[in-house]
């Protein structure tokens, strides 16, 4: 077998440790000891210090109590289970320390924090009797506790004379949890008994009682009274920690019975989180804050005097270690240098130890220590292990840990080769990257071909050992090999540089002005080595277009060309667009700007100011122009009579774009009214800016007066006058109403009335004397709280006319059947002094009755249709005339009677015969009673089945043919006709249609009489 040279062996070493060293490690704690305070009682046999770390392969555990080993072998209190300690059957005094754990595997050692472990315990109070203590009434007491050897936090309590309830605080008697005292200000005669002190530890719960203190309370004199003495005071000064809670004790003796109050010495308010309980005598501030800091003072008082203590609270700025920089771990060459640096933050500032595999490293030779900061250089094999710093100050101390592995290998280029194969375009700049494992570092050289590369004008081989070329030609394409070696060996590695054209945009977007709504195309052509595939990608104002989510925007073209149209251009589409084009090889661009031009935006902050009653001054902030300069501003308004918004009269007429504010013109007085202002430019009309609070134009007098007035008509002796009311809108303030002047025709003097509602439309004048149809020139003028208005124009009005004096004449009738008459009459002339006929009315009754009873119809004509009367029966009519004075006298009275009424009998015995489309229907005569009407002949109405246009025949015979359609079903009826009117109906005859050419059928109409007697007999059965 060939010796290996150790050289060798160090590489084969080296190279071992290389391909497994993302598996192999050294220890790394997940778990470390930390202070800790074990409650111990009977049944506590056991304690566990927990310590777990990771390593590969698994680290071995030890363990130091107060820097000395512990064997768990041969101490049988101590044990491992795996890393963590277990400590059996404690003792307080045994194994009480400071612990530390040490995890070890191949690669080093690390030691833990150090961590202080305590047991918490209670003995028992000494069984010796305590003297009995003798007080005289109305003097002070103060019983001591003296607590029995302990540990951790315990409460004081006391019992009196055995009571199972412990003893009440007040302001009377007091226990300090410092010293477990009991304090009374003032002693009683009820005081007088046995006092026992109760201790508590609050870990472990267990509660221990001394033995009784007898008092006995002197009565063969009573104390006197005194000012107060502090006897439980807090300390002169107290640092208090960041967020802990702090509570201070303040008791007094004296009498009568002082009372505690406390106060901060700078004359601040106490904090409103401040507690105080036990009669005043503990002040507890939690979460302390730097605020909280300060003199504080108790102040017991009575009537003989005051006391005053007092201490400061000093925050205590304190901040627990942490690391703001640990260590990473470090694989490196040999003979590189090291340099690792921790940091931690903690009050007071800590300072720094190193440690390698738990041993102290202290500088010689090529290791340096400079406080956080570890130097090695020119570092070998021998220094690879698990390195340490520790940042310590007096709240305790941080461990930072991390791994040095040294590697020794000859140039290796598995992980990193040279690129295979590299695309540069001509003229450009390429960095062929050499990047080999190399323990120490390889030395670099590059070869073209079989030619050895020198550094050039246009070649460098860089510091990292990579081959930089620029201004690249065609002549520079072809294979490059990097060789790199050390004395451990040599490698080499090879690449293919590929020279390519390189791209251009020969048609590159243009900077464009749209108008909204618009589309446009910007351009992107390229011209590119035809081996390349371009890219095409387009950005919006420095963000990529995603064409799948932007329904604006589309890219079209293909091959070299990307051109992006954007449809239905917006005012959000304003900005930089950029064409970017990626080859393999490179990468182009060219930007364009595009400005779209829309309608103006909303005018904004319109204000109203220097209202009048006719005028208001606006003025408002412009909004974007949006690309195309603002002309001129149309001023709307709206109130609660207008129909939306309308334009409004401003001064100047027509508002130029560069002017800002306007004077509206032409308003209505007392009307409330909203404004906006709408801005045009060339592109076209804006949206509206937002309305004006609303305001109301000052009262004026009225400015508008009545239209259309007109009257006439009335009673007699009245002259009525009419005219269409002012609106709410023109009534220019409150209190509106109307004054009506009247005169007669040729007179000079005006009658006047005055109408206090905005309302009235018509006033009435009534004067017996006024002749009939009088002429009267009339106006109408308006007036409100602030004054008169105008007068309407005048126009002539004429006085109510009379009554017709005459009757109509040559009243007649004739009777058309047995409910109708028809009456005649002439009309009355016009020049009868009657005036103008307006309509008549027609007073019919029955002969015989009273007049009071009588109907009327109303008609405009000289003849008028009464219906619905009896038949055979006498009536009486007279006619009257009416014009717009009233009612004239009645015609004198004519009697006219009715005809019989019609047979009530229907036809009967029908038969009918379709043959093709002809209908042949026959029926009884019908016979008229002696008071019936004699028949003079027959109607038939036939119809379609379903709701359709009806069609009637008459005919003096008991038959009649018929040519209707065989398809459809028809409904027939048949009457009598006479003087008096049609006859009762047979009832409808259905004729079906049918599908032969021939049919028959019948029809028999039941008799009334007939339906009574079947009726009554179905009643009768049933009863039955």
């Amino acid at each position: 077998m060939k010796m290996l040279l150790p050289w060798e062996l160090l590489i084969l070493l080296s190279l071992k440790e290389c391909l497994a060293e993302n598996a192999r490690h050294g220890p790394v704690f997940t778990q470390e000891p930390s202070d800790s305070i074990f409650p111990l009682s009977t049944d506590d046999k056991q304690v566990f210090i927990n310590c777990k770390a990771k390593g590969n392969p698994p680290p071995h555990y030890r363990w130091k109590m107060d820097g000395g080993e512990i064997n768990t072998q041969s101490d049988p209190n101590y044990s491992l289970v795996e890393g963590n300690l277990l400590i059996n059957n404690p003792h307080v005094i045994n194994h009480g320390g400071v612990y530390q754990c040490i995890a070890t595997n191949p690669f080093g050692t690390i030691v833990s924090r150090e961590a202080k472990v305590q047991f918490a315990f209670l003995q028992n109070f000494s069984r010796k009797s305590r003297n009995t203590v003798s007080v005289r009434e109305g003097q002070a007491v103060v019983l001591l506790c003296g607590p029995p050897p302990h540990y951790g936090d315990i409460k004081y309590s006391w019992f009196f004379n055995g009571q199972r309830s412990f003893l009440q605080q007040d302001a009377r008697r007091f226990i300090s949890q410092r010293t477990g005292n009991l304090y009374i200000a003032k002693v009683e005669a009820s005081d007088a008994g046995n006092y026992t002190c109760a201790v508590r530890n609050v870990m472990t719960n267990a509660t221990v009682l001394s033995s009784p203190t007898p008092v006995v309370v002197r009565r063969d004199a009573v104390m006197g009274e005194y000012e107060p003495k502090i006897e439980v005071q807090f300390p002169d000064t107290l640092r208090v920690s960041k967020g802990s809670s702090v509570k201070l004790e303040c008791f007094a003796l004296g009498n009568p019975v002082p009372s505690i109050s406390w106060r901060r010495a700078d004359g601040n308010p106490l904090p409103g989180k401040i507690k105080v309980n036990h009669s005043s005598g503990v002040l507890e501030i939690p979460y302390f804050r730097p605020e909280d800091a300060g003199v504080y003072e108790c102040v017991a008082a009575n009537s003989k005097g005051q006391n005053v203590a007092r201490g400061q609270l000093i925050f205590n700025n304190a901040e627990h270690l942490h690391w703001v920089q640990t260590l990473k771990d470090a694989h490196m060459a040999i003979d590189a240098n090291l340099q690792w640096e921790c940091k931690a933050m903690g009050k007071p500032r800590p300072t720094y130890k190193w440690l390698k595999n738990g041993q102290p490293l202290t500088a010689q030779g090529r290791i340096h220590v400079e406080a956080s900061r570890l130097t090695i250089s020119r570092i070998s094999l021998s220094d690879s292990g698990m390195y340490q710093c520790m940042a310590e100050s007096e709240h305790g101390a941080v461990y930072a840990s991390a791994e040095l592995k040294v590697v020794a290998a000859p140039p290796n280029f598995t992980r990193r080769p040279v690129k295979l194969s590299t695309v540069i375009q001509r003229g450009g700049e390429v960095v062929l990257e050499c990047r080999p494992d190399a323990s120490p570092r390889a030395a670099i050289s590059w070869w073209r071909g079989g030619e050895l590369l020198k550094d050039s004008e246009r070649q460098i081989i860089m510091e990292d050992g990579s081959l930089r070329i620029t201004n690249i030609s065609t002549l520079d394409g072809g294979r490059y090999t990097c060789l790199a070696r050390n004395y451990f060996g040599t490698s080499s590695s090879t690449g293919t540089l590929l020279v390519k054209e390189p791209t251009k945009i020969v048609v590159p977007p243009l900077s464009l002005d749209a108008t909204v709504g618009h589309s446009i195309v910007l351009p992107c052509e390229v011209s590119s080595d035809s081996s390349l595939i371009p890219l095409f990608k387009w950005f919006f104002n420095g963000k990529a277009i995603d064409f799948s989510r932007q329904e604006h925007f589309e890219m079209i073209g293909g091959g070299f060309a990307g051109d992006l149209m954007v449809r239905n251009i917006q005012l959000k589409h304003s900005g930089k667009y950029v064409c970017m084009v990626h080859t393999e090889v490179d990468t182009v661009s060219a930007a364009a700007d595009l400005i779209v031009r829309g309608p103006p935006g909303a005018p904004q902050g319109l204000t109203v100011s220097d209202i009048t009653d006719s005028s208001v001054q606006l003025s408002w902030v412009s909004g974007p122009d949006n690309h195309s300069p603002i002309t001129m501003y149309v001023v709307q308004a709206r109130t609660p009579f207008s129909i939306g918004w309308q334009t409004v009269r401003t001064v100047p007429d027509s508002v130029p774009g560069q002017m800002i504010h306007a004077t509206v013109k032409d308003l209505n007085p007392w009307v409330d009214y909203e404004f906006r202002v709408v801005a045009i430019n060339g592109v076209g009309v804006g949206d509206p800016g937002t309305p004006s609070k609303q305001i109301q134009t000052q009262t004026a007098a009225p400015q508008v007066a009545p239209v259309n007035v007109s009257g006439g008509g009335g009673a007699r002796g009245e002259l009525v006058i009419t005219w269409e009311p002012v609106s709410e809108e023109q009534q220019s303030g409150e209190g509106f109403g109307y004054v009506v002047a009247f005169r007669p025709l040729g007179s000079s003097t005006w009658i006047q009335t005055v109408l206090a509602s905005p309302d009235a439309s018509q006033y009435i004048y009534r004067n017996e004397s006024i002749a009939p149809l009088s002429q009267f020139e009339v106006k109408v003028g308006v007036y409100n709280s602030m004054g008169e208005g105008p007068f309407s124009l005048t126009v002539t009005v004429f006085s109510a006319e009379e009554e017709p004096s005459e009757a109509p004449s040559r009243v007649w009738a004739r009777a058309l059947s047995a409910s109708v008459i028809e009456v005649y009459w002439e009309p009355i002339p016009s020049g009868s002094g009657s005036g103008k006929i307006l309509a008549y009315e027609v007073f019919f009754w029955e002969e015989g009755s009273e007049q009071s009873e009588a109907e009327s119809l109303r008609v405009i004509d000289t003849t008028a249709l009464l219906s619905g009367l009896k038949g055979s029966t006498a009536y009486v009519i007279s006619v009257r005339a009416q014009n717009s004075a009233g009612l004239g006298p009645c015609s004198p009275a004519v009697n006219y009677t009715t005809k019989k009424p019609p047979p009530r009998q229907p036809p009967g015995n029908i038969h009918w015969n379709l043959t093709n489309s002809m209908i042949f229907l026959n029926w009884e005569h019908v016979k008229a009673t002696e008071n019936e009407s004699e028949v003079t002949g027959y109607k038939v109405v036939y119809r379609q089945n379903w709701p359709g246009r009806t069609t009637s025949l008459e005919t003096n015979k008991t038959s009649v043919e018929l040519q209707i359609p065989s398809s459809e079903d028809y409904l027939i009826e048949i009457k009598a006709l006479s003087e008096g009117g049609d006859g009762t109906s047979s009832g409808p005859i259905r004729i079906p249609k049918m599908s032969s050419l021939n049919s028959k059928g019948c029809w028999c109409p039941v008799s009334t009489t007939i339906i009574h007697f079947i009726m009554f007999l179905c009643n009768f059965l049933f009863i039955l």
